[in-house]
């Protein structure tokens, strides 16, 4: 029997797992173009299972690129583990019908999923779908401790710009969200896409993790809207600053005020706006100091 996904690993792909774009026929139409026929990409999204020490947990649909990345992120971010450390062994396999991760953790890790076990068979980067009540919405977080003001206009401006051009795959399938994290001085490092922004968020976060990056020295830039479970993710994982290219909602910024993160959105070009905590934004006074 021939495998699930023959081809060749692509955009962080995995050998044996199907890369993150393909190719489809399309006809195009337009002034000039009626009925022409073409080869186009195509984002892929793909069922992507987890499963603990052998137990079923989540299913969630998403880009199959970077999945250790997104194992990590994803089961820090939804408290089932506290470390990179808490996970032994990680295996991801494709299957006829999708991918399944299965991840061997630290057995305090499993009793603590045991007593919150949620089932998320979603929809793209739908991160609620699934919850058995209204209480399981918003985990509890401690606020992040009060940073000084380190991050500067300039900085959030490089960032955001940079952003739009790390993004391979939505360039060339405009179908992807995608999440990067910058140092203080706006240098963008790793990015990380997917057809949902959870997903990508998620997938940045473990990066950040598994590299043992000091999220104290910096902040995360997201190509989509902020929504609370954004929010709630960078938060989860230190992250104290976090920029949107589009806005935020206002259980959000909410959030983003109770958990001491700052919160900008509408980051396009010279032009952004903070809605929660822009004392630790740098004025131009003191820039020039």
């Amino acid at each position: 029997m021939s495998a699930p996904f023959p081809a060749p690993p692509a955009d962080g792909g995995m050998p044996g797992l199907p890369p993150g774009h393909a190719p489809s026929m399309v006809v195009r139409q337009g002034p000039g173009r009626d009925g022409l026929r073409e080869s186009d990409e195509l984002a892929q999204e793909v069922p992507i299972a987890l499963e603990y020490n052998g137990i079923s947990h989540a299913t969630v649909l998403a880009t199959p690129c970077d999945l250790e990345d997104f194992a990590y992120g994803f089961s820090y971010t939804e408290g089932i583990i506290r470390k990179a450390a808490d996970i032994y062994d990680l295996e991801v396999s494709a299957r006829a019908n999708g991918i399944v991760i299965q991840a061997t953790i630290a057995s305090a890790c499993l009793n603590q999923l045991k007593l919150r076990r949620r089932s998320l068979a979603g929809r793209t980067g739908c991160g609620l779908c699934g919850l058995e009540s209204l209480d399981e919405v918003q985990r509890t977080l401690d606020s992040l401790p009060p940073r000084p003001a380190m991050i500067t206009a300039d900085a959030i401006t490089s960032a955001t710009e940079q952003l739009r051009k790390l993004q391979p795959l939505h360039l060339l399938t405009g179908a992807t969200h995608a999440a990067g994290w910058s140092g203080l001085q706006g240098q963008v490092g790793p990015v990380r896409e997917d057809v949902g922004r959870h997903n990508a968020l998620d997938k940045l976060i473990g990066h950040l993790l598994r590299a043992q990056i000091d999220t104290a020295q910096g902040f995360a830039v997201i190509s989509s809207r902020a929504s609370f479970e954004m929010v709630q993710k960078a938060a989860s994982a230190g992250i104290s600053a976090l920029v949107a290219v589009s806005a935020p909602t206002g259980y959000a910024v909410q959030m983003a005020q109770d958990l001491n993160l700052m919160l900008a959105g509408f980051a396009r070009k010279e032009v952004f706006t903070v809605y929660a905590h822009p004392e630790y934004l740098l004025s131009d006074k003191e820039v020039r100091s």
